[in-house]
């Protein structure tokens, strides 16, 4: 394991949906999510982590390889069918103890030997931090990444169409011609995403630089074995990447936001239907903060 990063960084991500429902609100009959005041799109940090963690499953983590004396570092542990107290077990099996019912153990020493394993071991808790006050315990993390809501760059309209099934669930229905349904998307959004990446708090949970450049190989790469006919056409677009020189950084973080823009080149009043409908704009950094513009970053072998 190489040491942790010892830079803070920030990011700003632009990703776009056409004809596609993004992330629906069950509570709103799964309708785009949306502020009501402005009307513009909303994708919720934890749609954004589930897929991060999604592609690292996709391309680093070994599944049922597992090995409590070998280890990986690049496991997920919230995952599709997971157990997470079977996957807490581990932490106990690898160090030789027996949990007790909701307790860490007694000792520090031990206290800190299973949280250590399971932020040694667990990409997704060495990144966004865990709570795993469970059944059996191994305490909580706070991790180095944190992730805003996407919002789009305009208002967005979300729409419903009907649809229809040739064939029926039921045997009582087998006369009907058809079955109904509904299908919820927008026609166009361009959403941004910022982030941030805290050295200090990397320190802590062992975040190094492979783990880093696989959050932005991640982030860019997310949404392209992802995709679903609810999703519509959804990619990202464009990363900017803010690294500053020192640990605790060199600039206030929305002073690095602000100075993103993404601006229309299309004619007033008309509606924005592609990614080439907008330009992004970066300004002037700080001193001690460059900033890092990304179109593409290949997937990992």
């Amino acid at each position: 394991m190489s040491e942790p990063i010892k830079n803070r960084y920030e990011f700003t991500l632009f990703f776009d949906v056409k004809n596609g429902n993004p992330n629906g609100d069950p509570d709103a009959g799964n309708l785009p999510r949306l502020d009501p005041e402005t009307s513009r799109g909303i994708v919720s940090d934890v749609c954004i982590k589930r897929k991060i963690r999604n592609y690292v499953e996709l391309v680093a983590d070994q599944g049922e390889d597992w090995s409590v004396s070998g280890g990986h570092r690049f496991y997920v542990y919230v995952k599709e069918g997971a157990v997470l107290n079977e996957q807490n077990e581990l932490a106990y099996q690898h160090n030789d103890m027996k949990p007790q019912s909701k307790k860490l153990p007694k000792a520090m020493e031990d206290r800190f030997k299973v949280t250590q394993f399971m932020t040694d071991n667990f990409y997704d808790i060495r990144t966004f931090g865990a709570v795993m006050t469970t059944e059996v315990n191994c305490g909580q993390v706070r991790g180095p990444v944190q992730l805003c809501f996407a919002e789009s760059v305009d208002p967005v309209l979300p729409l419903e169409m009907s649809i229809t099934r040739m064939a029926v669930t039921n045997a009582k229905d087998a006369e009907k011609e058809r079955t109904m349904g509904r299908k919820q998307y927008i026609p166009y959004g361009l959403y941004r995403m910022d982030g941030f990446v805290s050295a200090s708090l990397a320190e802590k949970t062992g975040f190094d630089q492979d783990d880093l450049d696989l959050l932005f190989e991640a982030l860019m790469n997310m949404f392209e074995n992802d995709h679903s006919a609810a999703r519509g056409l959804m990619s990202s677009r464009k990363l900017i990447v803010f690294k500053h020189e020192s640990k605790l950084g060199n600039a206030p973080a929305h002073v690095l936001f602000d100075a993103v823009k993404a601006k229309r080149v299309i004619p007033e009043g008309q509606e924005a239907r592609s990614y080439a409908d907008y330009q992004i704009e970066v300004g002037e950094m700080p001193e001690g903060v460059t900033a890092d513009i990304i179109e593409y970053i290949p997937p990992r072998a």
